[in-house]
């Protein structure tokens, strides 16, 4: 059916709607790339790493090399743990409110653009089928506008309309796959904040 076809030749087959799904493509695979590069990034440094050198700086009473230790360190949870540095000698709450709130700053960058994903994971399929009902339309329509017509040219058009279904097959698979590893990565990273968080709580308590 589609041998010896180009891809713009599939495209035009498809309609409207393939051009769509191509667009979603792009936008997964572009977004996808962003956040791993991002993620890898800000993974560099080992949580345990880094609070044993904030324990060490805190345990000579150097807060400045703490902080120090924070600024030069790229990872979400030295955002955390410099934001109660910053509070250091106020009251346990307060370092735990912003704490808290650093937590909840960091978790949004985490999964900026992870919702568009998600969102192409979830209609992508719809948006295929809704091309294949459309070609099957036309298929119909040309049949009976030709006045003629038989088994083979309806299955010829049925065929050419599933396209689209494929098509969207083809990107809500990946979309799913990339959401769920963002998720996972942001639940990963959030843990590792919430116990940089703790530990530090318990280290100013033991000072």
């Amino acid at each position: 059916m589609f041998a010896g076809k180009t891809i713009l030749e599939i495209l035009q087959i498809g309609g409207f709607t393939m051009y769509i799904l191509l667009f979603c493509s792009l936008l997964s695979i572009t977004i996808l790339f962003e956040r791993i590069i991002y993620y890898r990034k800000r993974s560099k440094t080992k949580r345990a790493e880094f609070m044993t050198r904030i324990e060490r700086a805190l345990k000579g009473n150097n807060l400045q090399k703490a902080i120090e230790i924070c600024e030069e360190t790229d990872a979400p949870f030295s955002n955390v743990v410099y934001s109660g540095l910053e509070l250091l000698g106020h009251h346990e709450k307060e370092l735990s409110n912003a704490m808290e709130r650093e937590i909840t700053i960091e978790t949004t960058k985490l999964e900026r653009y992870t919702s568009i994903v998600g969102t192409i994971g979830n209609t992508a399929v719809y948006i295929g089928l809704f091309g294949t009902v459309l070609g099957i339309i036309r298929a119909f329509h040309d049949i009976a506008a030709a006045g003629a017509g038989g088994m083979s040219i309806v299955i010829a058009g049925v065929a050419e309309a599933l396209v689209c279904t494929a098509m969207g097959l083809f990107v809500a698979v990946p979309a799913v796959i990339a959401f769920n590893y963002f998720a996972k990565k942001v639940e990963s990273f959030t843990n590792d904040m919430e116990l940089c968080a703790s530990e530090l709580i318990d280290l100013i308590g033991k000072g």
